[in-house]
């Protein structure tokens, strides 16, 4: 499950280098070349991050960004702002419209990657990129990959979804609406009950290293995946 970044640029040239660039370092992209396609790009599908260019066709970058702040589904959006004004004032206008950082063209690829993974770090560190392990079962979003005790453990893409929010959010109890949100996504539309089933499914794949009862189902609420 990698995380996606929408790339809000106008200059097709530049789009193309970010994306490139951007799935080399193992993220989706999602492309818009004006802000009324990224508005769209994220009503169909929340991203992880977005990069708006300052300078686009009709509203601006800043402006989109002051709009996604002030949206309550996309208040926490990392958002990180791609210019070509290098002046102070200009960098304090686009953080306070709410950009997350700022980056200046011409760029360095390889920086502008590093910036979007400590953004995540910072906003969403479960979707950083790195290994996350609770009592001997490991999980890696990179490579996609589940062990337990050092042994591989196959799972379904949905399951292996539902178990890397688990272990990123241990202790917290999640109903079922909850978890359609945040493991299918809030553009889904699908029965409840499809979480059971596929907790059912989860559950049977950790049952033999017994990690199955970490697993809670919390009466009458939904589920609670024991981290400690």
């Amino acid at each position: 499950m990698s995380p996606a970044i929408l790339v809000v640029e106008d200059e097709p040239a530049i789009q193309e280098l970010l994306a490139v660039n951007l799935r080399h370092a193992g993220f989706e992209v999602i492309r818009a070349g004006s802000a009324e396609e990224g508005e769209a790009a994220i009503r169909a599908a929340m991203p992880d991050v977005a990069i708006l260019d300052w300078m686009l066709p009709g509203q601006s970058g800043v402006a989109l960004a002051k709009k996604l702040r002030q949206d309550e589904r996309t208040r926490e959006l990392p958002i990180i702002m791609l210019t070509a004004r290098v002046h102070e004032e200009d960098k304090i206008q686009g953080l306070e419209a709410g950009a997350d950082d700022y980056v200046t063209k011409p760029f360095s690829p390889k920086e502008l990657v590093a910036r979007v993974r400590a953004v995540l770090r910072r906003r969403s560190p479960h979707l950083a990129g790195e290994t996350v392990e609770v009592d001997g079962l490991a999980l890696n979003p990179g490579t996609h990959r589940v062990t337990v005790g050092g042994q591989p453990l196959e799972l379904g893409p949905t399951e292996f979804r539902l178990l890397f929010f688990f272990m990123t959010h241990p202790e917290r109890v999640y109903t079922r609406a909850q978890l359609l949100d945040e493991v299918w996504g809030d553009h889904v539309f699908i029965e409840e009950r499809t979480v059971d089933v596929h907790i059912r499914r989860l559950r049977a794949a950790l049952e033999p290293s017994g990690r199955h009862e970490r697993v809670e189902t919390v009466r009458g609420t939904g589920y609670r995946f024991r981290g400690n």
